[in-house]
């Protein structure tokens, strides 16, 4: 046996890199409701400030939009562009 030497390394080094690992079970049963984080807020928001957020997030995603739709719009024209008409 010429790799007596490396394979009783081995086996010693694993031995020795044991731990104990928690099992997913037992994370379950030792998670408590009370260690949730709970977020609160203090402060409330009157309904016109709700109003207001509300239409500033809808005219910033109907500007993400319009910039995704041009950018891939272009995109694919330069697409279809290069495949038609490039003789390669």
């Amino acid at each position: 046996m010429g790799f007596g030497g490396s394979a009783a390394a081995m086996i010693t080094s694993l031995k020795n890199n044991k731990r104990t690992r928690v099992s997913t079970f037992q994370k379950m049963k030792d998670f408590k409701e009370g260690k949730n984080i709970q977020v609160s807020f203090d402060k409330k928001a009157t309904p016109q400030q709700l109003k207001r957020i509300r239409e500033k997030l809808q005219s910033e995603n109907k500007k993400k939009l319009i910039r995704i739709l041009l950018i891939s719009g272009s995109i694919l024209i330069i697409v279809i562009y290069l495949i038609g008409f490039v003789k390669f």
